[in-house]
């Protein structure tokens, strides 16, 4: 009667620690269970140095997506993200590349604009703003002194 009871307990253990990594893998992963939840927005830009795949899409610094690809298209870098789909941007929206802090993650940060015209699933935001090398800044700091 003992061993069934350590034998339960012990599968008891067993589930919890399953259940425990599961839920840390998805919460550490930033895995996503809607992946098909909202819809594609495409943005080209000159420069996404140091934006990936996965990076956070930001409205008045709220999340409401994330990127899902960066390609070269053209000499350019073509960034596709993903939109919840409770979000509308204007068509005339902005999307910028940024950075959490000094040095911290680059995202990408959206402004919309003041069209009555909403952008539809898989259009292209024309106004963009590339992401800012600090290196280059330096560089040119450095040599515009001499």
């Amino acid at each position: 009667m003992k061993e069934k009871r350590i034998e339960f307990m012990v599968g008891i253990f067993v589930l919890l620690g399953i259940g425990a990594m599961v839920y840390l893998s998805a919460t550490l992963g930033e895995l996503d269970i809607l992946i098909g939840d909202g819809y594609p927005v495409k943005a080209e830009f000159n420069n996404t140095s140091g934006l990936k795949a996965g990076a956070v899409v930001e409205v008045s610094g709220v999340e409401v997506g994330k990127v899902e690809s960066i390609e070269l298209n053209d000499y350019q870098s073509l960034v596709t993200m993903r939109i919840m789909g409770d979000v509308e941007l204007p068509e005339d929206s902005i999307a910028s590349i940024r950075t959490h802090g000094i040095i911290g993650e680059k995202f990408v940060k959206l402004s919309p604009g003041g069209s009555a015209e909403m952008l539809a699933p898989g259009d292209l935001i024309i106004d963009t703003e590339s992401t800012i090398s600090i290196e280059e800044l330096i560089s040119r700091y450095i040599f515009s002194n001499e």
